[in-house]
């Protein structure tokens, strides 16, 4: 039998068509089959057929019945609600949206939500303390330990209060103090606190100069970009809580930290240089001070001494006058024996008997010195000139 005997022809619907195949292709389009030997597609009412047939064998009262599509529809449905159960662990809390508005806030635990897509769940970890590292990166070493990595200039470079370039490398502590604020008011909240901490930071800086940002002036950097930073995220309302700031470097920039060095080194030789003076000073004016009331005490001394030595003459000539007015012949002679005594008593004096005249050289008798006691020997009298013959000294 020739093969258009076989199934009616080469366009009937036998089982087979010249090549073994069925009697049309996979496009349904006749002569279509495939030569004997080659990739057959899939069957798939042969596939759908077997499913059913599994179906029936599963199902009690076979898959045709209702009862069993219903059993499949709660068997499918509770399995849907079941997908609602979820775990807040200790460090997260449980936000609740239900069609994608804020509907509550479950605690740690197993906890229960309508499931997809009728309510999500989120669980943000709200005691977990965040790092944001702001002007470097860090780098995981070969032994896992973070250590410092690449500097970004483009974070770090800030200009301070005396128009310098300061170099501010710092880290911000922080973590979710209110989740449904941190979830819905915000978007990229790590972002957001580190842009604001930039701006708070450079703020700060801007306000103060370098040398106390270099020296003891660190720890208040730290709380006032703290403390605006946190007003910053207070204004956003942005649900974050900053526990700390911290400075890790404060440097002028790289290429000019050897002619800051040499600034910083005229700066302290000013302020030595100064110190040193106000040294001498303090110890200088208080002697001067000294001196000069020294030498007014002793001319105020000097005129009190005047004054009184003045007012003692003139009483005193008073009571002379007073005296010479009583008796004026013995008051002369009394004031004439005192000038003569005043006058005579610091003068050598020599005393020559005038009866002894001629007489030849007298013995000198020096009386200045015989007061005192200081007389050296009187010489010897010659003959014809001593006492016993009429010269004598006194």
């Amino acid at each position: 039998m020739n093969w258009k005997m076989q199934g009616g022809g080469p366009w009937g619907g036998g089982p087979r068509g010249p090549w073994g195949g069925g009697p049309q292709g996979g496009d349904g389009s006749p002569g279509g089959g495939r030569p004997k030997g080659g990739p057959r597609p899939p069957d798939f009412e042969e596939m759908l057929r077997r499913s059913q047939d599994r179906f029936r064998r599963v199902l009690p009262g076979g898959f045709r019945t209702g009862g069993g599509i219903a059993l499949v529809a709660i068997a499918i449905f509770v399995i849907w609600l079941a997908s609602g159960f979820y775990i807040v662990r200790p460090d997260e809390v449980g936000v609740v949206l239900r069609f994608g508005a804020y509907n509550r806030t479950t605690e740690p635990g197993l906890n229960y939500h309508l499931p997809d897509p009728i309510e999500t769940v989120y669980t943000p970890k709200v005691t977990r303390v965040n790092r944001i590292n702001i002007g470097f990166r860090t780098e995981e070493s070969a032994s896992g330990v973070r250590v410092r990595g690449r500097d970004i200039p483009s974070e770090s470079l800030m200009l301070t209060g005396d128009e310098n370039i300061a170099d501010v490398n710092f880290a911000v502590f922080w973590f979710i103090k209110d989740a449904k604020a941190y979830l819905f008011n915000i978007r990229a909240p790590e972002h957001t606190v580190k842009a604001a901490a930039e701006s708070a930071m450079s703020e700060v800086i801007g306000e103060n100069p370098l040398a106390m940002e270099l020296s003891a002036g660190r720890a208040t950097i730290e709380a006032e970009t703290r403390k605006l930073l946190q007003h910053l995220l207070n204004d956003y309302h942005a649900g974050i809580e900053i526990t700390q700031i911290q400075l890790q470097r404060v440097d002028p920039p790289t290429p000019v930290i050897p002619a800051f060095q040499d600034v910083q080194a005229a700066l302290e030789d000013r302020v030595r240089l100064r110190n040193e003076a106000e040294s001498y000073a303090h110890d200088i004016v208080p002697r001067a001070r000294g001196k000069a009331a020294a030498i007014i005490q002793a001319a105020k001394g000097y005129q009190q001494k005047v004054v009184a030595q003045a007012d003692g003459d003139a009483a005193r000539f008073d009571k002379v006058y007073s005296a010479y007015a009583a008796a004026k012949e013995i008051t002369r002679r009394r004031l004439y024996i005192d000038m003569m005594e005043k006058i005579l008593e610091d003068s050598n004096k020599v005393i020559i008997d005038k009866s002894a005249q001629g007489a030849g050289v007298l013995p000198y008798l020096p009386l200045p010195a015989l007061k005192t006691g200081t007389a050296p020997a009187p010489a010897p009298a010659s003959e014809g000139n001593s006492p016993a013959q009429g010269g004598h000294a006194r």
